[in-house]
């Protein structure tokens, strides 16, 4: 394990491990949480890494599995402890998408399909602290300040400058329209939106009102894929009070021909880039 892999990429790998023993032992979650008297959906917590993971839960399932190898065990108990770290999210308090951001700050590239707003590694300040009390209107003051610094470092990893990430983003042309705080504040979005498409790793593509029907009308949703070929990739969607993570093979592959439609449904990244300039251009009309 590199030292610099974040905690929940860490629980995630090891919940790959522990379920990958399971499967060799021939046992089924259920069989899993009778024998250690505790509930099968805590089992597959550990296993998707969704939940907190002790070394004490590492050494039962090990001895449920009858792991023999005490390199093997010492390896897992080390992941264990290293899992329950903090990633840096976790200063800013409770953050109810930390999940997410822990895998969002160690994935290589992402997909991400918005309808309504722009995604949030793409927003500016002015965007953020106007949007974010307009989704979650009882949000207290102080937890908004925060939910901005949160957004604002994730966007971090759009610029880092040694591992950049890979951004791919089919915005729906309703997130260039909705007047976001003011027009003011739309009109220096979408110029930063211009801006950032440029980047080379950054590809923003737009589906005007004239597409009519299209593959994403079901839902907005995230695509999330890793270097190391141990991490499989996720499909996230983002729910009021839960969020969904789907990882089976199966599912991932399906968002991914979805996502392929809608970009071929878009218009092209310097066709975008006209179209948000002009719609950039009508708020400052509108502004007067």
């Amino acid at each position: 394990m590199a030292s610099n892999v974040n905690p929940t990429v860490r629980r995630r790998r090891l919940g790959q491990e522990l379920r990958r023993l399971r499967e060799l032992k021939g046992m089924t979650a259920e069989e899993v949480a009778e024998r250690l008297l505790v509930s099968q959906s805590k089992i597959s917590r550990l296993e998707n890494g969704r939940r907190s993971i002790s070394q004490r839960d590492v050494r039962d399932l090990c001895g449920v599995y009858e792991v023999e190898d005490h390199r093997i065990v010492d390896s897992l108990m080390q992941m264990a402890k290293d899992s329950r770290q903090q990633g840096w999210w976790h200063a800013f308090g409770d953050i109810p998408y930390s999940v997410y951001i822990g895998l969002e700050t160690e994935a290589a590239s992402l997909r991400i399909y918005e309808s309504l707003l722009v995604p949030g590694l793409l927003q500016t300040p002015g965007y953020a602290e106007a949007v974010i009390p307009g989704t979650v209107p009882e949000l207290a003051p102080d937890h908004l300040e925060k939910r901005i610094q949160v957004r604002m470092r994730r966007q971090e990893r759009v610029n880092d400058p040694e591992r950049p990430l890979r951004l791919w983003v089919v915005l729906d042309e309703s997130a260039l329209r909705r007047v976001v705080g003011s027009h003011l504040i739309m009109r220096e979005q979408l110029d930063h939106l211009v801006e950032v498409s440029n980047l080379p790793h950054v590809t923003v593509q737009i589906l005007p009102y004239d597409t009519g029907a299209h593959a994403g009308m079901s839902g907005t949703f995230s695509i999330l894929e890793f270097d190391d070929a141990s991490d499989s990739s996720v499909v996230y969607i983002e729910g009021v009070t839960s969020d969904l993570y789907l990882e089976k093979t199966n599912d991932v592959h399906k968002y991914t021909i979805m996502y392929e439609h809608l970009r071929a449904q878009a218009l092209s990244a310097e066709a975008s880039r006209e179209f948000i300039a002009a719609a950039a251009k009508s708020h400052a009309d509108a502004r007067g």
